[in-house]
This record gives structure tokens, sequence and C-alpha cells, in this order.
């Protein structure tokens, strides 16, 4: 991965707003599960920061202290992490700058990582046919009117002869899909499409994705599937619940919200997906990491209504997602940050990685469609760490 100073950087945001680069751990905050993890991990970065002598003289949105974040789907999970870089180098358009804990310096080069080895495919939580099987029941249970739409994902474990590099990772999916978010927080690497909240002082974004249709190279045909997409009414009854779960939670805490009143497509390498701005005008006192729990899960990573799809995902998905679909991004001192949804993403550990993808759920959903749709995503990390 190219980084400003030679050496691959050990934790890494890059957006279309800003790109920050970080080394090493001057904190590594670990909240705990349940509920109010995010809350907690809010608290012990400003524990982290209240004392400290900040020198900022750029003063913008990721400038000065910044932890990197990444939390779990589930309250139940464990995984939930946020960590404080020694040195965190940053961009935003033309403007550069490096923030140091103690006067550190980013490491030196490092040597050339060794040679890869090609990624294979070594198994899942549950085959393809008894996923099929759980999708099935998802939709019994639908159409009896206990929810309106519920995410079942589903995961591949890959592994390698030779050990896995971020690095090498994050280049083919900025590669592959500009644009999207890309991440390394705790060795979670991935690029998500859909971001969950940026926010700037009181200014609020967030990118809505829910409906999904391959993606083409031949134009007539990839047009046709975008058409067919935006006329679905499958696929548009459960974008509007992904919309609804950003904007009435916003709405509730007195935010002045707009959002569009018709979807666009949002076209990526390998799929096309519905998509709807949000944006709002929140109070000051919110933070990035506050709206970010306010606004987890949403329906598009979850289901309607929320508590129920927790209990329909924990029955028939079969695996805990740890920090897939989760939160993931960062804040600074003022409490401006992003954060994406942790999807198109990997768990490495060596030669081993785990990968994720997930399909919504609602009333007229076929299971094979939805298990292609996951094939069609999981096959896009699968390129990513190298699989021919």
């Amino acid at each position: 991965m190219a980084d400003p100073l030679g050496r691959d950087p050990d934790h890494v945001w890059m957006s279309t707003e800003v790109s920050l680069w970080g080394w090493g751990e001057a904190a590594r905050l670990l909240p705990g599960t349940g509920h109010r993890r995010m809350q907690a991990l809010d608290e012990a970065f400003f524990d982290v920061v209240s004392g400290a002598d900040i020198d900022d003289r750029v003063g913008l949105p990721g400038t000065g202290p910044v932890v990197f974040a990444s939390v779990t789907f589930s309250p139940r999970s464990t995984g939930t992490v946020g960590i404080v870089p020694r040195v965190v180098v940053g961009r935003r358009g033309d403007d550069w700058w490096m923030t140091s804990v103690d006067d550190a310096r980013p490491p030196g080069r490092a040597p050339e990582p060794g040679a890869e080895d090609k990624a294979r495919y070594a198994g899942s939580s549950l085959p393809d046919v008894l996923w099929l099987e759980r999708v099935a029941k998802a939709i019994e249970r639908i159409e009896a009117g206990e929810l309106e739409k519920v995410v079942l994902a589903r995961d591949y474990a890959v592994w390698s002869r030779a050990p896995f590099h971020p690095a090498r990772v994050l280049d083919r999916l900025i590669g592959r899909f500009p644009g999207c978010h890309v991440f390394r927080v705790a060795d979670l690497v991935g690029a998500s499409p859909e971001l969950l909240v940026r926010r700037h002082a009181t200014r609020v974004d967030s990118l809505v994705l829910a409906g999904s249709a391959p993606a083409y190279a031949d134009e007539e045909r990839d047009t046709s599937a975008a058409r067919n997409l935006l006329d679905s009414g499958k696929d548009r009854w459960e974008h509007e619940l992904a919309v609804r779960s950003v904007r009435e939670p916003l709405s509730g805490i007195g935010a002045d919200v707009t959002v569009r009143d018709r979807p666009e497509i949002l076209r990526l390498a390998n799929v096309q997906h519905l998509a709807t701005a949000v944006a709002a005008t929140v109070p000051e006192d919110w933070d990035a990491l506050q709206l970010a729990e306010l606004l987890h899960p949403t329906a598009a990573v979850g289901g309607t209504p929320t508590d129920r799809a927790f209990e329909v995902i924990g029955a028939l998905e079969g695996m805990d997602r740890g920090r897939y679909s989760g939160p993931v991004g960062w804040m600074d001192a003022r409490g401006d940050g992003e954060f994406a949804i942790a999807l198109r993403c990997a768990e490495l550990s060596g030669a081993r990685a785990r990968l994720f993808a997930g399909a919504g759920i609602v009333a007229g959903s076929l299971p094979e469609a939805e298990l292609d749709e996951t094939r069609l995503k999981l096959g896009a990390m699968m390129v990513a760490l190298g699989a021919e």
C-alpha cells in the first residue's frame, strides 16, 4: 500500500473526505461488551486526551489526537477496540499534517514482505444448503408477520501457505473500489461503500445502501440491471426500511433531517446498490461515536424491528459476526469523525482469514437469489486476498 512516509501503516482510514495513516499505539481502549460499549469507548478516549497538552495548529477534522475504532455488530460479542496511534499522518485535499505523541516519529522503512500465495477457500460456518434453508425460514417468519426485514450473513474461512499482507490487500481494494471507505483497524481490513455517519461540528451525513444487483461490463446489460433494481418493489421496500432506520433516530434527537425523495444507483466494480443520501444538523453535544451508537444497527445490516431481527439472526445465522457489519472509523478530540459500516471486509490472522457478506431478506425474497448476492460480495474479498 502506498503510504506517505515509506513504511506500511498499522492503522488506516481512507475516504473521499480524509485519509489517515497511523503507526504504533499510545493507547488501546477495550470497552468490553454491552449496548453502551461505544459510549464506554467514547468516554475512555476523552479520558486519554483530557490530560493531554494538545498543540493543533491546523484545526481540521482529523487533526490532533485521533482514535481508530472498530465495534462489534452484536453487544454480546467481544472485540470492540479503539486505538490511539503514537503517530498519525493525515491528508484532506491539499492539506497534510502529522500528529505525534511525545514527539514520536513514524518508524523507518521495513524490509519488503515475502512472496504471497493464493487464497484458498476452507469452509463456512453454514454450508450453502443449510444457509438456503435458514433464509427460507426467515422468509416464513416475515410472511407470518413476525418482522418486516432481517439481514442474514455468512462467512468464508480462507487460508494460504504464506501470511496475508494487509497493505497488499488494501492496495487491491483501493484499485478495485475507488471512492469506498478503506480501513485497517486491529487487522480488520476492508473497503466499505456505506457511510454510517460523518460528523463535522453540527453537520452530519449518512449514505444508506440497501437493495442490490450485479454490475456488468456490458453497458446495455448493466443499465438494464440498474433499471430493474430501481423498479423492484421488493428492493425499494427493503431500501425504505433502511432509510427509515437512519432518519427516525436522528429526528428523535432533534436533528433537522433532509432525505432525498428517490434512491439513486451506486455502482461498484462487482455490484450496484440503491443509495440514498441523508443529511442532518444535529445538536452540538453529539459526537461521532455517540451518533454511531445512535444509528447502529441500521436496517441495512440488522432488520426491522431491530430487537426482533436480532432474535432471528441469533436463531438462524449460525455464527458470531464479530466486527463485521459494525461501525468502523475514527474520531478526533473535537468529536468530529467518520464511521462506515464494516462491509466488504476480512479479519486477517497470519495465513488465515475470515470473510463476510450478508443479504437483506424481506417478503418476496428468493433464497437462491440471496445466496448469489452473498457469493458476489464474498468473491470481491477473495480477489483482494489474492485468489485466482
